[in-house]
């Protein structure tokens, strides 16, 4: 599985190592408690609509990109810092990559999660 970004006619892959946080727990645990995270890694969140969805960084010891999406368009883009980070936005996914591998991406671009 891979984590696809497409922007202007072009795509380039953002995540090789992709997991989806399926459940409950998974969604809430997230990233919490982990060292650190492989460099071409994806966490998704995927949820049965759109709604407010927030993240925190509490017990995350390392920054990043967190993408929120709508019908696989990008709402927001926040590099949010270790341990204290905090943001939110309307979105019915949620993409979690370590910090700088979404700095190509804008809102408005596609993401698309392919097997």
């Amino acid at each position: 599985m891979r984590l696809v970004h497409e922007s202007d006619g072009s795509s380039d892959t953002l995540a090789t190592e992709v997991d989806i946080a399926d459940s409950f727990l998974a969604k809430a645990r997230g990233l919490m408690f982990r060292w650190s995270i492989p460099d071409d890694y994806a966490l998704v969140f995927e949820f049965d609509g759109v709604d407010s969805r927030d993240v925190h960084m509490v017990f995350v010891p390392f920054a990043l990109d967190v993408l929120w999406l709508r019908d696989g368009e990008v709402q927001r883009k926040e590099r949010l810092s270790a341990w204290t980070g905090l943001a939110k936005a309307e979105a019915d996914q949620l993409v979690e990559l370590p910090a700088g591998s979404a700095d190509g991406v804008s809102v408005g671009d596609r993401i698309l999660l392919e097997s």
